[in-house]
């Protein structure tokens, strides 16, 4: 199946070219009505015409070696026997192995060292890759803009933040969208969005991150319900727009009916080995305590 990318870059280019075809494509504004549809702009066609810079055929399981260790991962991918075929995939094409992964908001509006950390720690897994595959890895940030309304944060704070994060990933040649964008453009082809029920233990879970973040209207086990809810279509939409890619998250996978189903799951640490906080909910300190 064709991969999908709702109206940020061009599929499969490179890490600097996805950089560069990104542009300001990740921060349309809440609340400005930019006219902008989610479906593929200009020339996305979801066709990647480079080859690869590789002297030859490289295999599937070196790839996968190169970033699924205990320096990366907190625990064993989820949909293990989906990794290879998309690893195996992106290596047949020459084109970047894909990881597309959710990128939140927190209290802090500015950009500070926790997320840098992370974005460095994200880029130094894209070079293990590159080091026995020549193109290398690309990293698509998902900025949740979903739910950080949902958790009352006020859009101006809300697109502060993210723009700088944006700018942080382009330096590192990653690319970014907005989950509005990718649910609308979901919706545009038709994905599926059927209603799940969360179990006992995942919506326990949700009340109590709820009563850490949740300052939207209404109680915080109301909260939590509308969050799964929002989950629920939005795994679907990331499946149906990103199919070829890896799924990376810093949750484990006591999460897992939050992520798409069809898509291998690579559960990371945030920051570094040992590190599950996820960097937008760690107060801004300096960067030397963020990789000690």
């Amino acid at each position: 199946m064709e991969p999908i990318y709702p109206n940020v870059i061009e599929a499969h280019a490179t890490a600097p070219e996805a950089a560069e075809l990104t542009g300001s494509g990740s921060t349309q504004r809440q609340g400005q009505g930019s006219g902008r549809s989610a479906k593929p702009q200009g020339k996305s066609n979801g066709k990647f015409n480079h080859k690869s810079a590789a002297s030859g055929p490289v295999d599937a399981d070196a790839i996968i070696k190169a970033f699924n260790t205990w320096a990366f991962k907190r625990e064993q991918p989820g949909n293990p026997e989906r990794l290879v075929p998309a690893v195996d995939a992106a290596a047949r094409a020459g084109r970047p192995v894909e990881f597309v992964l959710y990128w939140g908001k927190g209290p802090r509006a500015e950009i500070a060292a926790p997320d840098l950390a992370c974005l460095d720690y994200l880029g130094q897994l894209a070079e293990r890759v590159r080091q026995v595959y020549a193109p290398g890895a690309i990293f698509r940030l998902i900025f949740t803009d979903t739910h950080a309304t949902l958790n009352g944060h006020p859009a101006s704070a809300m697109n502060a933040y993210f723009d700088a994060i944006d700018a942080a990933a382009q330096a590192r040649g990653f690319a970014s969208t907005r989950l509005s964008d990718v649910v609308a453009f979901a919706r545009e082809i038709g994905a599926g969005t059927a209603e799940e029920e969360p179990s006992g233990e995942i919506l326990a879970s949700l009340i109590a991150c709820a009563a850490k973040w949740y300052r939207g209207e209404g109680s915080t086990e109301q909260g939590a319900l509308d969050y799964h809810r929002m989950n629920m279509v939005e795994k679907r939409a990331v499946a149906a727009a990103f199919p070829e890619a890896l799924f990376v998250t810093f949750n484990g996978s006591e999460f897992r009916d939050l992520f798409p189903a069809t898509m291998p799951i690579f559960y990371m640490y945030s920051l570094r080995r040992g590190v599950g906080v996820k960097p937008w909910f760690m107060d801004a300190q300096p960067a030397a305590q963020t990789t000690a």
